[in-house]
């Protein structure tokens, strides 16, 4: 049988589903938590087709509801091999991340690392700035942009200690 997502549950909604139980875990990457549509098959072989408005982006917790109703779903970030960017100089931080930027990668951005998709051309150019690339396989929130339908929620939820 297959799961059809249609509906992404508005946070102010989530009081009323304390009730309610979590049906399907689905891992996505990313990149895949940025495409409202398309057709998963999770590990206990089940598919899901998300077929969400356009343009939704999905963040580690978020929740769906299947177009009848009968599922709850919730939305985990997948491990994947990533850049973790550290050093214990803040202003080497901020050039790190300014030269990122600059080629508009997708970053994870905290007070204490920066965060990237695996990319060693992009390691190369991190060592010469004087930071540390460590590859790490781990769940990736990037930021979702300053004009993003989620703009405000990733650092609110993720990263409390933004300032």
């Amino acid at each position: 049988m297959d799961i059809v997502l249609t509906e992404k549950i508005d946070s102010s909604s989530l009081q009323n589903l304390s009730s309610e139980k979590i049906d399907l875990m689905i891992p996505l990457t990313a990149d895949d938590r940025t495409r409202s549509r398309q057709r998963l098959e999770l590990e206990n072989s089940l598919i899901v087709f998300l077929q969400l408005p356009r343009g939704t982006v999905l963040q580690d917790g978020d929740l769906l509801r299947s177009t009848t109703g009968q599922y709850l779903a919730q939305i985990t970030a997948k491990p994947e091999p990533v850049l973790t960017v550290t050093t214990s100089d803040p202003f080497k931080l901020l050039q790190a991340a300014y030269h990122l930027g600059n080629r508009h990668v997708p970053l994870e951005i905290t007070p204490a690392y920066l965060r990237l998709a695996f990319d060693p051309v992009l390691a190369h150019m991190l060592e010469h700035l004087g930071v540390a690339a460590k590859q790490e396989m781990l769940p990736f929130q990037p930021e979702a942009g300053a004009y993003g339908d989620q703009a405000n929620s990733h650092g609110s939820h993720h990263h409390e200690a933004h300032g």
